[in-house]
């Protein structure tokens, strides 16, 4: 697998792609793009066989990106595109063995109410799931990490401010006679309420996000941005799903196998391998003061993302918090990819 520039013949334009190759034989991924990136490799995402992810952007003035999963078998084979979101990362966060795709509804945020994607704070995401070849609309089952973004987002409000959205329009069409610095806090307001009610319909809980709605929004325009939420999320992520999933009953702990240690088990799961590794620089005061290598304990899951760090033998925050963007291979015991714990040994030299 090779993902990166693609040869254009010169550096005036900006051309990217991803191959996939066994043998003598290659297979091109996204020819002629501006930016691709590998998610995820050798990953089961409960489609029959393990799979490369990869994300791509066309251009830079798209908003969203396109997921591409390919099988891994001989010849790689285009499984399913999955579109409409800023961005696409399978994981499996809570360590059940089941790894999901969390993205969010970007392409249907995007414009809505005259607002702009960027605007957003945090878009609520959508979390996806395989099972049986059938892609699955899994929000219900994570409502608790929903409940802590609705949470967060309420504390966010001035009272004042929320009483001033209650008595508007709820439009905040341009050239409505207010001062700008009033019409902002105003926009910063319906923003976090459409998060909000977004949230609660991603996660299953249609009954609380209309409720939500109508305690927040304004009287006078509930019903038509209620159709227009309707109507907005028809077109998103949600439309290329094949159902929703029920609220989860007890979840199943995946093993983690500690490849740190070299004994029982373990000695059968061959170790994950980097995809994606990027250390932050050492503060300006030590730059080309030699430092020992520091050793940093992951838990890597299934599906080849950090759910934990930790330095063994130092203390290097910046580190830490690079170490949870990284992306590996994942571990593999008998074919399937599992979680594990590993060591890294990090030198700060450059």
């Amino acid at each position: 697998m090779h993902v990166g520039a693609a040869n254009n013949g010169g550096l005036a334009t900006r051309s990217c792609e991803a191959t996939l190759s066994w043998g003598a034989q290659t297979v091109v991924v996204a020819p002629g793009t501006w930016e691709v990136d590998l998610d995820a490799f050798g990953v089961d995402l409960g489609m029959g066989a393990p799979v490369a992810a990869f994300q791509v952007k066309k251009s830079d003035s798209e908003c969203c990106t396109t997921y591409l999963l390919y099988s891994l078998q001989k010849p790689p084979r285009l499984l399913r595109t999955l579109t409409g979101g800023s961005s696409f990362r399978a994981s499996d966060i809570d360590l059940d063995t089941r790894v999901e795709i969390w993205t969010d509804d970007a392409a249907a945020l995007d414009g809505f109410e005259n607002l702009a994607g960027s605007e957003f704070d945090s878009l609520p995401p959508v979390v996806l799931r395989f099972e049986d070849n059938r892609l699955l609309d899994v929000g219900p089952q994570f409502q608790p990490h929903y409940d802590h973004l609705i949470a967060e987002l309420k504390a966010r409000f001035e009272p004042r401010d929320l009483k001033d959205f209650n008595s508007s329009d709820g439009r905040l069409a341009a050239g409505t006679a207010s001062t700008p610095e009033r019409m902002h806090r105003l926009r910063r307001v319906k923003i976090g309420v459409l998060e909000i009610v977004w949230s609660y319909l991603n996660s299953g809980r249609e009954k609380e996000g209309w409720s939500a709605l109508r305690d927040l929004w304004p009287a006078t325009d509930l019903e038509r941005v209620r159709a227009a939420i309707v109507k907005a999320r028809e077109r998103g992520v949600h439309a290329q799903g094949d159902g929703v999933a029920p609220p989860a009953h007890k979840k199943k702990r995946a093993t983690i196998y500690d490849l740190t240690m070299s004994q029982g088990d373990q000695s059968e799961v061959v170790s994950p391998q980097p995809i994606l590794l990027r250390r932050p620089p050492p503060p300006a005061s030590q730059l080309g003061v030699a430092r020992a290598e520091t050793s940093v304990d992951l838990i890597i899951d299934s599906a080849g993302k950090v759910r934990s760090a930790e330095s063994v033998n130092s203390i290097d925050a910046d580190l830490i918090d690079a170490a949870m963007g990284w992306k590996f291979i994942p571990a593999q015991r008998g074919g399937q990819a599992v979680a594990s714990r590993t060591r890294l040994a990090v030198s700060a030299k450059r």
